[in-house]
């Protein structure tokens, strides 16, 4: 999203709620501190520096950090800084001009703020930075030349912040009056279903959630593709109830259907072989894109091709299933089963957009919706007691199909899952395991009842959820009330909350063992 600062008009500032964290990147010399004071005493909110900062904790100057220690160590200490100025009440915060460029840095940016790219052209940036002399990466070389270069190189870095304000050598209130118009059509768009980028750093993408995405297609997705053609993956059933929609909304684009069987059968080495080949047979190159119409298994197995076709090809998400929606669209994994467990072959590979058209889950029986309200409910356990609440007394209007309860629960949801994925995209750092709440169980749960519709993955999410609490009471690392409080939302939901014998015939027994085959247990150390 982008502005001019030339905007001179006082801004409204009524109704602007801010809950996260601003942090204005950009090149120095934009003015990003000026301008973040002034932005933050607009909003009542506090104001951090991060280079004063890092100087506060280093009990020296920048410029002399940088020749004592050199810009890797700086850098280190910078993205501890940003960090910890990102936790807590919102602020604003105006960070140095590499702050941005730097993987990790750029990715907790995201993840836990809202990042701003204040920017200008050159003769004003040699003009601004002429008048401080502390700037180690001026120091050797011609100012001009340095920033041009510093400019190309950085600018794709500066292009994933959502918001994009260009600064002239006008009085900086424009500017600020400038990021607050943009500030608040971005949160009106966050609350009006776009829940935002669902991956860090270059593989950042946008997730839309609302009615009527389908028929609007062409507009999301044609500036994606490398030619106006795509493949669209699907399956039978999908196929009859929403392919002719998705070919309207993408108007002049060619469409090149490949229909498959329905069912998790589908996700397996044979349902791989038979899409790559028939990607192939519809001469889809690595530039090109693939469309993922359907549910999870659609959506698992095209990302799954896609990522070795050609040595990984484009593809986006459309999921139809609540299920799809809320989980395996968002996040870049992709795979499928094998006779030792789910989901044990695949491979990392983010879609390079999400469509959640809510108009498709019209369609879904009442015990599909169930299913996919247990990935929903999981947000709340894992990381949003306050969304918990809303869900126990909103449940009801969830499951009952209701166009804004599901609009909302759908785009809390991947922005939750979203901020988890941007910390820990790869499952490096443990973070990203809070998304696994259930699973264990639940996978274990699914390996025995063969995969089929006897249990389906919604299902076993939710028993798998209520087995991790017992056993957590078990260990006593868990109230039992917080048990009975998870117990109660499956009840009101109508959906299982025991394990006992069924009428999906599984038993705790037998699965044990394909419980320690998964890859989400790990033993003691």
């Amino acid at each position: 999203m982008y502005s001019d600062c030339l905007v001179t008009d006082e801004a409204n500032l009524e109704g602007l709620r801010v809950e996260r964290p601003l942090v204005l990147v950009g090149l120095m010399g934009v003015g990003k501190t000026t301008v973040g004071r002034r932005l933050a005493a607009r909003l009542d909110l506090p104001f951090e520096d991060a280079d004063d900062a890092i100087e506060q904790a280093a009990g020296m100057a920048v410029a002399d950090i940088f020749a004592c220690f050199g810009e890797p160590e700086f850098r280190r200490g910078e993205q501890r800084v940003i960090e910890r100025l990102l936790q807590g009440p919102p602020k604003v915060i105006a960070t140095g001009g590499g702050a941005f460029v730097q993987p990790q840095t750029r990715a907790a940016i995201l993840a836990r703020g809202i990042a701003i790219w204040l920017d200008a052209d050159i003769e004003t940036l040699v003009e601004r930075t002429a008048r401080r002399d502390t700037r180690p990466l001026l120091r050797n070389g011609d100012p001009r030349q340095i920033l041009t270069e510093l400019a190309e190189r950085r600018a794709p870095y500066y292009a994933q912040a959502p918001l994009h304000v260009r600064s002239t050598d006008g009085p900086h209130d424009a500017t600020v009056a400038a990021i607050l118009e943009l500030l608040r059509r971005h949160l009106q768009g966050q609350r009006d279903g776009r829940a935002g980028p669902g991956a860090a750093g270059e593989r950042g993408y946008d997730i839309h959630v609302g009615p009527g995405l389908l028929a609007q297609a062409g507009v999301l997705v044609g500036p994606l593709l490398n030619r106006p053609m795509a493949a669209v993956v699907t399956d039978e059933t999908v196929a009859g109830l929403h392919l002719d929609t998705l070919r309207a909304g993408l108007g002049g684009i060619a469409v090149h259907p490949v229909v498959l069987p329905p069912g998790e059968a589908r996700k397996s080495f044979a349902g791989l072989e038979q899409l790559c080949e028939a990607l192939l047979a519809a001469g889809i190159e690595r530039k090109d894109t693939v469309i993922a119409l359907g549910g999870g298994v659609i959506g698992d197995l095209t990302g799954f091709a896609t990522a070795v076709l050609r040595r990984g090809c484009r593809f986006i998400q459309i999921p139809t299933t609540l299920l799809a929606q809320v989980d395996s669209s968002v996040g870049g994994k992709t795979g499928i089963n094998t006779r030792a467990g789910k989901n044990l072959v695949g491979a990392f590979h983010q879609p390079r957009l999400v469509l959640c058209d809510s108009d498709t889950l019209a369609t879904l029986p009442p015990r599909e919706r169930a299913a996919g309200y247990a990935e929903i409910v999981k947000y709340g356990l894992i990381d949003d007691p306050a969304f918990f609440d809303w869900l126990e007394a909103n449940g009801a209007r969830v499951l009952a199909g209701e166009a804004d309860a599901l609009r909302d629960a759908v785009a809390t949801s991947c922005r939750a899952k979203a901020a988890v994925v941007a910390a820990d995209e790869f499952e490096t750092t443990g973070r990203r395991a809070l998304l696994n709440l259930g699973h264990t169980f639940g996978h274990a749960l699914e390996a025995e009842a063969g995969y089929s519709d006897r249990l389906l993955h919604g299902e076993a999410v939710a028993l798998g959820m209520v087995l991790a609490f017992d056993f957590s009471v078990a260990q006593g690392l868990c109230p039992r009330r917080t048990r009975r409080g998870c117990a109660r939302i499956w009840r009101q939901a109508g959906c299982r909350s025991t394990c006992g014998p069924s009428r999906s015939g599984l038993m705790a027994q037998p699965w044990c063992g394909t419980w320690r085959r998964t890859r989400r247990w790990r033993p003691a150390a």
